[in-house]
């Protein structure tokens, strides 16, 4: 009778993160809207109809038609084309800053939660302190101190995310540093620096990318504030945020001037908010 051998397939954690991921239909909902506007924005210059920023006085407010999908603005711009472009400066705003609030947070916070001591608590003092502060009443005035523009919107934003990170990042340290492994590697006489960066760090990435998601849809409401205030995407540079400050000027007579950009602000911060949330459920350890 011939043996039967019944190999078992290994289900690495990964694998199984994303079977868990790929059975919520609001996560995929969310990373298919995510790619559909990332994709927008790497194919802006092939896909716009027209160029984002040429007028036409003959296409003054000119409604939804064949020729304008999305209508034309006061000055006769395509709707749709600025729409398109104005997608890079939402993802580019909203990946630049979490890049720069992790940066600066994720070793800050672990150097709060691992040294300790007095290190802690002038960092958490610190972090208390800016927390105080709201999010985009400190943002807003970061981005009035450096001047009006794309790139310091991003800084102003970064900088005022960062005391999320700090205390995100510092609070997993905390749960870590009391774990067997680490000491068990710290007993093994490991150093410092290789304990914190090859036994901690690698199993508190999955909070951190969690929370980076989360973090990009409220940086994208904040570029869209601070350019609807003028001190983000200046014109006229497309941005969903000055498109919707031109419009409140016309929503009686041109509506879709208005309807388009607060329609695409609301489903690239819904489908972010999505995926946090299934990211989170499916990197969870203790999810069945």
């Amino acid at each position: 009778m011939a043996a039967v051998v019944y190999q078992q397939i290994e289900v690495t954690p990964r694998r199984r993160a994303w079977r868990r991921l790929l059975r919520r239909g609001g996560a995929m909902f969310g990373l298919g809207v995510v790619l559909f506007f990332v994709l927008l924005a790497l194919l802006a210059p092939w896909i716009a109809p027209y160029d984002p920023v040429a007028t036409s006085w003959s296409a003054v407010r000119q409604a939804p038609s064949a020729a304008y999908l999305f209508g034309a603005d006061e000055l006769g711009r395509d709707v749709l084309s600025r729409i398109i472009w104005g997608t890079r400066a939402s993802i580019l705003a909203g990946v630049v800053s979490v890049s720069i609030s992790m940066a600066l947070g994720v070793p800050i916070g672990m150097l709060a939660g691992y040294l300790g001591r007095w290190v802690d608590a002038l960092i958490s003092r610190i972090t208390d302190a800016m927390l105080a502060c709201p999010f985009l009443i400190l943002a807003i005035a970061l981005a009035a101190f450096l001047g009006p523009s794309l790139t310091n919107a991003m800084i102003a934003i970064g900088i005022s995310a960062t005391p999320i990170f700090i205390r995100l990042t510092r609070a997993q340290v905390l749960a870590a540093k009391a774990e067997d492994y680490v000491e068990a590697a710290r007993a093994l006489g490991n150093p410092h620096w290789r304990i914190a960066l090859r036994h901690i760090f690698p199993n508190i990435v999955a909070p951190l990318i969690v929370q980076a998601t989360l973090a990009i849809a409220a940086a994208v409401i904040a570029e869209a504030s601070l350019s609807f205030l003028g001190l983000g995407q200046q014109p006229p540079a497309p941005s969903w945020g000055s498109m919707l400050n031109t419009a409140r000027n016309y929503v009686d007579q041109a509506p879709w001037m208005a309807i388009w950009p607060g329609v695409s602000i609301f489903l690239l911060v819904l489908s972010f908010n999505l995926l946090g949330d299934g990211l989170r459920d499916a990197l969870d350890p203790r999810h069945k």
